[in-house]
């Protein structure tokens, strides 16, 4: 990687490295520092390993403070969901990083530059280079700058997944007779509309809830049954 496309990484990171052999090494894979015939600790794992950890801890912490509502199990699946092989390597990719990564032969030939394993470790990568060379606030700054889009983005489809299928789950161990989802009422114009579902079962209403989508509606009828069961 030569001097300018370092400059225009860190442009595109927001971060501006004191040391930039970290960078470097965070963006060296395994593959290209064994071609090079490095040490072995000369490539990107051990940052990995760092990043990995700084990441889960930003995370949690985000969550427990502004997610109170939800138990330890729920903060538990959500963090998986958000720091998973697949949603590292999107935010990898938005980045622009994989044109950045030193790679072997081998792995660039297999179209490694593109694979959701090497984008998402490179991520982590980096988040362990910037709390090395800037300390762990910094690093926290970093890491919300990236993340926190990315997770109240899939808490929202969480929250609205897990309820229709707990429901389901709920219902199903109890009865064969499916459950039925209505949209009852529209509010509002168009361009603003406000949509009113219920869930029923057996002819029996469960839940009701209301969403700025009919599919909103239905994931909120769905987690209001849930509550009802719960309460």
């Amino acid at each position: 990687m030569n001097h300018l496309n370092l400059e225009e990484f860190e442009r595109k990171i927001e971060y501006s490295f004191s040391d930039k052999s970290l960078l470097v090494l965070a963006l060296t894979h395994s593959s290209y520092a064994n071609e090079m015939k490095k040490g072995s600790h000369e490539n990107n794992e051990r940052l990995e390993f760092l990043g990995d950890a700084v990441l889960d801890m930003v995370v949690s912490e985000y969550m427990y403070r502004f997610f109170p509502e939800m138990p330890e199990g729920e903060l538990t699946k959500l963090r998986a969901a958000v720091v998973c092989e697949t949603s590292l390597a999107f935010l990898s990719r938005k980045l622009g990083l994989g044109r950045c990564i030193l790679l072997g032969k081998g792995e660039e030939s297999t179209g490694g530059r593109n694979r959701d394993s090497i984008l998402a470790d490179a991520f982590e990568a980096i988040i362990g280079a910037v709390c090395i060379d800037g300390g762990i606030e910094v690093a926290n700054h970093y890491v919300m700058r990236f993340m926190e889009e990315q997770i109240e983005h899939t808490k929202s489809n969480f929250r609205s997944l897990d309820g229709k299928t707990h429901l389901q789950e709920v219902i199903q161990k109890i009865s064969k007779i499916p459950l039925q989802y209505k949209i009852v009422d529209e509010q509002g114009p168009d361009h603003n509309k406000l949509f009113v579902a219920e869930v029923t079962h057996d002819g029996r209403l469960l839940g009701k809830g209301s969403g700025r989508s009919k599919k909103e509606a239905e994931q909120n009828a769905a987690n209001n049954a849930l509550e009802h069961m719960n309460g």
